[in-house]
């Protein structure tokens, strides 16, 4: 056999161990650009670096595992456990804390109306102190277009990246606040352009968005969570239409719902589509209702009111005047104006601490068991 040109071992050995450190360097590169790149990929919540678009249950202290209010048993006579049917919750968002924004699409019932519903539990639902409490709601309403879509959800406000979730987190923890659930509805069936949109009720043929909003959504809180028998653990929060949806709702059903904050309302119904529906309309008006309510001499409700001293005037003598004539008696009215404030979700959300705080107040629960 004709022996090897003189280094041939030498000169393969050499190529094999380059390629053996190019593979080497090139498994550390892609390990390196995955760290880098998993915090962002994970921020914007890309799959597969999260949990979006997973299942989410919140019946895990405690909860109805049957649909029909398990084994459980309620700390004290206020707290109704979860009566099912589970709902197919999806994973929308995970906060640092842990605790998860997720989404469903709701076939409602009553309403017949179909739509998304995002949902939130605070991590202290979780809490083995808690595990058998019912925990108080807080409907928060969009302002428009409202449409598949709801900001309170989803939303980072302001240079400080303000969440609703997180702010009722640090003001819990703060003493400030309750531990809220949220249930945060889309408000219209469709874009509320060319001057269309639904005030958040049932206006003749038209979606029942009043029943989708005060029936079918509190209906499904009560069905996957454990929450308060009666009106004392249920609000609204809305700003712009969500904050008349807020208003009316809360007087036009005293005995389901307690309080409620108003970010920049509007204070009486005005969509086209009451055209040759009048009685309908005013059986829709907050003025009406507050008049008869105060005629009836209660139930008592609580009403906050916040808007920035730059929006529009006539909305802002609109709420004063709601205040001055119809704050008596069984309504009761508070008001905080926001200075420098315009009409946007950033402005009331950086502001809402008091008015938070002030709801709160208002409300119920949850009663740690012993």
């Amino acid at each position: 056999m004709t022996n090897p040109p003189a280094g041939m071992y030498e000169s393969t050995g050499r190529r094999r161990a380059s390629r053996a450190r190019g593979w080497i360097i090139g498994a550390a590169s892609v390990a390196t650009l995955g760290l880098i790149a998993w915090p962002v990929m994970s921020h914007y919540q890309i799959p597969p670096f999260s949990d979006k678009g997973d299942p989410v249950s919140y019946d895990q202290a405690g909860g109805a595992n049957d649909g029909k209010g398990g084994n459980a048993k309620p700390v004290d006579s206020k707290t109704l456990m979860p009566t099912g049917p589970k709902a197919e919750f999806k994973n929308a968002k995970t906060l640092s804390d842990g605790s998860q924004v997720s989404v469903v699409t709701l076939d409602g019932p009553k309403s017949g109306f179909k739509g998304k519903v995002w949902v939130w539990a605070p991590k202290e639902y979780k809490d083995p102190k808690f595990a058998e409490s019912g925990f108080p709601v807080l409907v928060a309403l969009p302002g428009g277009p409202g449409n598949d879509s709801n900001y309170w959800a989803l939303g980072e406000f302001g240079k400080d990246k303000l969440s609703l979730e997180k702010s009722i987190s640090k003001w819990y923890e703060e003493g400030k606040s309750k531990p809220f659930l949220l249930a945060m509805p889309i408000l219209n069936p469709g874009p509320d352009d060319k001057g269309i949109y639904w005030d958040a009720s049932d206006i003749p043929n038209q979606p029942k968005m009043g029943t989708w909003l005060t029936e079918d959504v509190p209906d499904l809180m009560k069905a996957n969570f454990r929450t308060i028998k009666d009106r004392a653990g249920w609000g609204y929060m809305g700003s712009s239409t969500g904050g008349f949806a807020s208003l009316k709702s809360v007087l036009k059903h005293p005995d389901k719902f307690k309080a409620a904050v108003a970010n920049g309302p509007d204070i009486v119904p005005d969509s086209p589509l009451w055209k040759g529906h009048e009685k309908e309309k005013q059986e829709n008006n907050p003025e009406v209702l507050a008049k008869q309510l105060a005629a009836t001499k209660g139930p008592d409700v609580y009403i906050a009111f916040q808007y920035g001293t730059k929006e529009n005037k006539t909305m802002i003598k609109g709420v004063k005047d709601f205040m001055s004539t119809y704050g008596k008696g069984p309504v009761h009215t508070k008001l905080w104006e926001i200075p420098g404030g315009t009409h946007n979700g950033a402005t009331y959300l950086s502001n809402m601490e008091a008015p938070i705080q002030w709801i709160s107040e208002q409300l119920e629960g949850p009663t740690p068991s012993s």
